[in-house]
C-alpha cells in the first residue's frame, strides 16, 4: 500500500496557494511526487487539490493519506453521500468548493484509500515535510 503525506497552503487565505505531496517510502525514506500552485485560492482548495493528486498518483493501488484536514476527511467520508443523495445540495444551501467536493468524492468512490488524520505543526516529520513545500510552492505563485 502506498503511503502519502498532503499539504495545502494559502497566503494570505485567499490567496497565493500552494499544495504537495510527499510519498512515505519507508526506512525514513520520502519523495515529493506532486507540487502545484494557483495564484488566487485559499488554503481549503489547496489541501484537496493535494489529496486528489495523490489518489490519482496511485492508479489502482490502495493507498493510506495523511492529511492535517479534517474538513476534507469529513467532507469526503461522511458528508459527500448525503450530499449525493440531495442533488449535491446541503439543508443550509450550496456546498461550497463543489467542484473538489465532486471530484474527491468520485476519486474515493472508485479507489480504495484510508484517511489518516494528523494533528498540524505538532512536529510529524513528513506532516512538517509537506507543510514547508506546499509554503514553497505558494511563494512561486
Amino acid at each position: 500500500m502506498r503511503i502519502f503525506w498532503t499539504d495545502g497552503s494559502a497566503h494570505p487565505n485567499p490567496g497565493k496557494g500552494g499544495y504537495a505531496v510527499i510519498e512515505d517510502l519507508g526506512h525514513h525514506k520520502a519523495k515529493v511526487v506532486a507540487i502545484g500552485h494557483a495564484y488566487h485560492t485559499t488554503n481549503i482548495r489547496m489541501e484537496a487539490t493535494a489529496i486528489i493528486h495523490a489518489i490519482e498518483l496511485t492508479k489502482d493501488e490502495p493507498c493510506e493519506i495523511h492529511t492535517d484536514s479534517k474538513f476534507w476527511i469529513n467532507a469526503i467520508t461522511k458528508w459527500s453521500p448525503t450530499w449525493y443523495k440531495n442533488g449535491w445540495r446541503k439543508k443550509s444551501g450550496d456546498i461550497e468548493n463543489l467542484d473538489l467536493v465532486k471530484r474527491l468524492y468520485d476519486l474515493y468512490a472508485t479507489h480504495t484509500v484510508k484517511f489518516v488524520w494528523v494533528k498540524g505543526h505538532d512536529g510529524t516529520t513528513l506532516n512538517e515535510l509537506a507543510d514547508q513545500y506546499a509554503k514553497k510552492a505558494s511563494d512561486k505563485a
